[in-house]
């Protein structure tokens, strides 16, 4: 009896989130045609390429913070630690690192300030929401003063060291980096799903002291949840300065928000224990399209502020609504 009471629980789990992907699905689509017929000029290769570009930087920074979402906690400073990871990285090639070392680097700065979130949060109990909004100051003044406020420009395609470039866009304007997107949200899948560290984040999202109770180091696959936000944030400042070339102090606030608005949309629950990869990726694209659609209906850029908002907050109102049904 107690084994059909909790299949039939994460059963309803299941049914529960893919109800959202599905209806997420259902509002890409519309959102996509709605500009699509609202402006003749949409419908062109280039912008479907430039949907892609919006959607590299904010996909990534999207599929790390799932990880650290499902467990319940939140992370806001992965948008400044984007771009302060991609600042040291391009004054390090500047410095003369070759650029295979430098991708490393930034890759290992974002996981170095992941692993930091994590230990303030897990081993000193920071609430969440303080300690990575404290990280986020951090990393927009530590990007500051190493670049001396100055603009990092990474190196063109046709340069020596321009080969990465390709790993996102290839010379015809072929978007690459879509591949490479949707390859790691794979991957994240893959651990989320089908790995121990996926089954403990989702545990310690579901009931934090149940997961303690039964022996799980709660403080660890916390930490660990916060690691792979930050190493996701790193990737993306190398896709920024790939698809952008030139990365400016100060930048990055903000995109937080929109990887964040992304994972909701999604389906993830901002309260723990439900969440998915794949949906994660159908909100990032929604927010791409509203980024990338909006000044083709004579609409300027910070409209998709006011328009996020809407978005996230019935999302927000379908997971309360969600959350009181199970």
């Amino acid at each position: 009896m107690k084994s059909n009471s909790s299949n039939g629980f994460i059963s309803s789990i299941k049914n529960a989130v893919a109800s959202q992907r599905f209806i997420a699905i259902l509002a890409l689509v519309a959102i996509y045609i709605f500009f699509a017929v609202s402006s003749e000029s949409f419908r062109s290769t280039d912008t479907l390429v430039s949907i892609f570009d919006a959607s590299y930087y904010i996909g990534f920074l999207a599929i790390g913070v799932t990880f650290v979402i499902i467990t319940g906690g939140i992370d806001l400073s992965i948008g400044t630690v984007m771009m302060c990871a991609a600042i040291i990285g391009g004054v390090l090639f500047q410095m003369g690192l070759p650029i295979w070392l430098v991708l490393i680097a930034i890759i290992a700065i974002g996981g170095l300030f992941g692993l930091f979130n994590g230990i303030l949060i897990a081993k000193f109990k920071l609430p969440p929401f303080i300690a990575t909004l404290g990280t986020m100051m951090i990393a927009q003044g530590l990007g500051s003063i190493i670049s001396n406020v100055q603009s990092v420009t990474f190196p063109l395609r046709g340069s020596d060291a321009g080969y990465y470039v390709n790993l996102f866009r290839l010379p015809n304007n072929f978007p690459v980096g879509i591949f490479v997107l949707i390859g790691f949200a794979l991957l994240a899948a893959l651990v989320l799903n089908k790995t121990k560290i996926g089954r403990y984040i989702f545990a310690i999202g579901s009931n934090r002291e149940a997961t303690r109770l039964s022996g799980v180091n709660v403080n660890r696959w916390e930490t660990v949840a916060y690691i792979i936000s930050g190493l996701f944030a790193g990737i993306a400042g190398i896709a920024y300065a790939a698809t952008y070339t030139t990365i400016l102090p100060g930048e990055g606030a903000g995109f937080e928000l929109d990887a964040i608005a992304g994972v909701v949309i999604g389906g993830t629950s901002l309260s723990g224990g439900i969440g998915s990869i794949l949906g994660t990726v159908i909100g990032v694209f929604i927010m791409s399209v509203l980024k990338v659609g909006l000044p083709y209906i004579d609409l300027q850029p910070h409209y998709q502020l006011f328009i996020t908002g809407i978005v996230l907050i019935i999302a927000v109102y379908f997971d309360v609504r969600r959350r009181n049904k199970l």
